[in-house]
């Protein structure tokens, strides 16, 4: 009998297109500075953080955007982005993977 996962293939697709996203310094990055903010962030403040282009800034929190890993809301010009819950569920269990100098 051959190995089985027991995802769907849309299932598998969007666990990939989530990891991808975060394959990226900068966009995990983002990621994490988003996280920071309880009423979202406007994606020009990360500019300065990021040590990037304004440019660079919109295209990771576009990519992340797309992976479902952040909301965003437009206030006048300005979009501003906040952690979905699944982004945060993540956050947590990677921050739950690293061993404490204590251990």
């Amino acid at each position: 009998m051959p190995a089985e996962h027991g995802l769907t293939d849309d299932e598998l697709a969007a666990d990939v297109q989530m990891l991808t996203a975060l394959g990226s310094e900068t966009r995990y990055e983002a990621l994490r500075l988003v996280a920071e903010y309880d009423d979202g962030v406007c994606g020009c403040q990360l500019e300065p953080a990021l040590g990037v282009s304004q440019g660079a800034v919109s295209q990771a929190l576009s990519r992340l955007y797309s992976a479902g890993l952040v909301t965003r809301r437009k206030e006048g010009r300005w979009r501003y982005y906040s952690t979905t819950d699944e982004a945060n569920r993540l956050l947590s269990v990677l921050d739950g993977t690293r061993t404490s100098d204590d251990e």
